[in-house]
Order: structure tokens, then sequence, then C-alpha cells
């Protein structure tokens, strides 16, 4: 039972980028770009692959969602960090908090379950695809998107009901840029042993298990290119392959670094900076890697500028990792 002469926190209190006061102004801008960049990238790819019907197979299926899917996750984030550079230092409620960091979780897990059924679908077209259409038909595609959604949601409550549910007693500044897990601990007056060690188990659970799937799928991916008889055509495949799993790496690898570990090793500071990657990076990266690399989208887009705009572009040629 709590003391009577104990307060508790009903807000907190972002600190966010108050040590680089003086960059202030051009963090924002750099952010805002990107945010920008972000949410009108994904918005393209939604809109080109549900005007063009010869995208509507899994893998622009998997691809619109991973698009959607990251403009929910920059915005949970983003537009409180750009409020923050903005007023220098911006209250959060208690509630609004704890709804951010299930957002965050949520959404995070959601992307890793995503990105291993997209490995996965890219194992099958690649390794079998004699039988890709009949491993990979429509109603197998939207069962694998259902059980990332539903897995994401219910990978969210349980960290969230555990922070919620500790005793902050003050002081409420939390040292970082959004509600985060680690930072809220470290302010919890509570003992948060079990706390770390069920968020521990639940990271290793999510991250490392669908890593580990999606490295899986690529060295299948891999092996099987090194047999394709055409020099140019490895060169592209793995060109192509090889921005996919830089940018899956990168995602994977700042969010293993920051959850995967038994206690804090790093500063503040270093773990804003790792941060910015997994939460305003990659949602960038990841979409823009998956199409941008692919001329089957690319000319998808063209014919979308043609009819809407009345641009005319030079035809693209087939794509080797996608087709």
């Amino acid at each position: 039972m709590k003391s009577p002469n104990v307060s508790t926190v009903t807000e907190f209190q972002l600190l966010g980028f108050q040590n680089l006061l003086e960059w202030q102004t051009l963090l924002f801008t750099i952010f805002l770009f990107i945010y920008f960049l972000t949410v009108t990238g994904n918005v393209v790819i939604i809109a080109v692959v549900s005007q063009d019907r010869r995208l509507h197979l899994p893998m622009y299926i998997f691809l619109k969602h991973l698009s959607f899917l990251e403009i929910c996750y920059t915005s949970t984030i983003v537009p409180l960090l750009l409020a923050n550079l903005f007023s220098c230092g911006q209250p959060i409620s208690f509630p609004c908090c704890m709804a951010q960091l299930y957002f965050f979780v949520f959404f995070g897990a959601t992307e890793c379950f995503l990105l291993a059924m997209m490995a996965y679908d890219r194992y099958l077209a690649i390794c079998s695809p004699l039988h890709y259409t009949s491993l990979m038909s429509p109603e197998i595609c939207t069962k694998l998107l259902a059980i990332s959604w539903l897995t994401g949601v219910g990978t969210g409550f349980l960290p969230s009901l555990m922070i919620s549910s500790l005793d902050f007693c003050g002081p409420n500044q939390i040292n970082h840029f959004f509600c985060d897990l680690p930072p809220l601990m470290n302010l919890s007056c509570s003992n948060v042993s079990v706390t770390r060690m069920v968020i521990f188990i639940l990271s290793i659970a999510v991250l490392c298990i669908c890593f580990f799937l999606t490295l899986v799928s690529y060295v299948f991916i891999v092996l099987t290119i090194l047999r394709i008889p055409s020099g140019c055509g490895r060169m592209k495949t793995f060109s192509t392959c090889g921005s996919h799993l830089a940018v899956v790496t990168i995602y994977y690898g700042t969010m293993i670094s920051m959850y995967v570990r038994p206690n804090d090793h790093l500063s503040p500071e270093i773990n804003k900076i790792i941060s910015v990657f997994y939460t305003v990076v990659t949602p960038l990266l990841n979409p823009v890697i998956y199409s941008l690399r692919n001329q089957e989208f690319k000319e998808a887009v063209r014919k979308v500028m043609r009819k809407k705009c009345g641009i005319y572009g030079v035809k693209g040629k087939g794509s080797f990792f996608f087709r």
C-alpha cells in the first residue's frame, strides 16, 4: 500500500534532445522532412498497389500493409518529438504516455512479424517457384497478415500493462524523446526486476526469433541465387537482396541492442541515437528499398503518373529478385 506522503506522478516531462538546445531548429527541420517523406512515400506505395491490378499479388499486398504500418508506427513517435523540439519540452499525461507505449510496442512487434512473413514469401517465390501459387495463395496471404497484426496487438498488452501497474513517485522527467520501456522502468519507485525479466524474455521471443527466421529465409534465397547461370542476373539479384537485408539488419540490430540485454549499459544519449534509427529512419527506408528496387513497381508508378498527370516515361525491364 502506498504511503500517504508519497505523491503519484500524473504526467511526465519528455527531455528529448534538450542537451542540444542550439541544434533544436535544425533537428526539427530534419525530422519534419524525414517524416514528410515517410508519410508521402508510403501513401504513394499504398495508392499505387491499390490502383494497379497487376500488383494485387501477395508480395505487394505485404508491401502495402508494411507501408500502412510504417505510417502508423512513425506517427506514434515523430509528431510528439517535433512538438518537443518546437517547444523545448512537452509534458505528456500518464494515460497518453501509456497509450504511446502500447502503440509503439504493438506496431514494432507487428513489423517484426510482417518482415518475417515477407522474407518467407520471397523464399517461396525464389526457392519453390513451381509451388508458389499454391503455397502462397490469397487465402494463405490473408491468414499470415492476420497473424502478424493480431500477434502484434497481443504483444503490446503485456509490457504496457506491467509498466502502467508500476508506482511512479517522482521525478517525472523521462530522459528520452518518447515513452519507452527502459527509461520508464528507471523512473519507477517499484521493484521492476520481474518487469525487466518479462520484457527481456518477450523481446527475445519477438525480435530474435523473427530476425532468425528472416535470416534463414535469406540464406536459402542466397543459395538459390548462386545457382543462377547468368552473372548479370546474380549481380542484380544480390543487389536487391542485399539492400533488403541491410535495412532489415539495421532495424533488428538497433532494436535488439536496446531491448535484448539484461541491464542498461549505454548512456541515455546513445540510446536516443539508436532509437532514432528504428523510429524515424527505417520507416522511410523499408518501403523505399522494397519498392524502388523493383522494376515492376516502378513501371506501375509510371502507369499511374501517365493516367493521372499525363507524364510519360520509359518502360523498365523485369525484376530478377521479385519475379
